[in-house]
């Protein structure tokens, strides 16, 4: 689950099937019953239904959550974070990084790293585009260490600098659960 709204048709899924919710966070579920098998099948066929799908994998469950902590950090978060990345995501999910990082990368195809700096670039377009801050000011909010670095990175991403991407008038950005 990526967005409030995959929350919510989880919730709605949950209800439909009897089935009384604890906690229903991006990427984890707890109910407060026991599962039958039975039940356990028709969540995640109506899950299937919703786009989304019940894991079982603990491995891909750990990935689910780097992805969640990565998109909470960069779309959904005010904070500077003051600690480099690898830090503050080992804290959060109680792993190493290296770890966290092999696995990643050896499911998803593509390094941690990458992965952020895709979720970055497309923040700073919603932020080019919201048009209330300019490259300066997205540049700190977003923690790079000056406008340059950002706009070099922006057009390694984009094959656009920001300030021709703010001249564009189809501006393309992609959903979340495409990056």
């Amino acid at each position: 689950m990526v967005s409030n709204r995959c929350k919510m048709a989880v919730k709605e899924e949950l209800k439909k099937l009897g089935l009384h919710y604890i906690v229903v966070e991006l990427g984890e579920v707890e109910v407060m019953e026991n599962l039958t098998l039975n039940q356990r099948s028709e969540l995640k066929e109506a899950l299937n239904h919703s786009g989304l799908e019940l894991m079982d994998d603990k491995r891909a469950v750990l990935i689910e959550k780097i992805k969640n902590v990565i998109i909470d950090m960069v779309h959904h978060s005010d904070e500077v974070i003051k600690v480099n990345f690898s830090e503050y995501l080992s804290e959060k999910l109680n792993h190493d990084y290296t770890y966290l990082a092999n696995l990643f990368s050896e499911i998803q195809g593509v390094t941690i790293e990458h992965f952020i700096i895709n979720h970055k670039i497309e923040r700073i377009k919603e932020l080019i585009i919201y048009d209330e801050l300019n490259i300066s000011e997205i540049a700190w909010k977003m923690n790079y260490s000056s406008v340059a670095h950002l706009s070099n990175q922006f057009k390694k991403v984009t094959g656009l600098s920001p300030s021709h991407f703010k001249k564009m008038k189809d501006k393309r950005r992609s959903p979340l659960e495409d990056i």
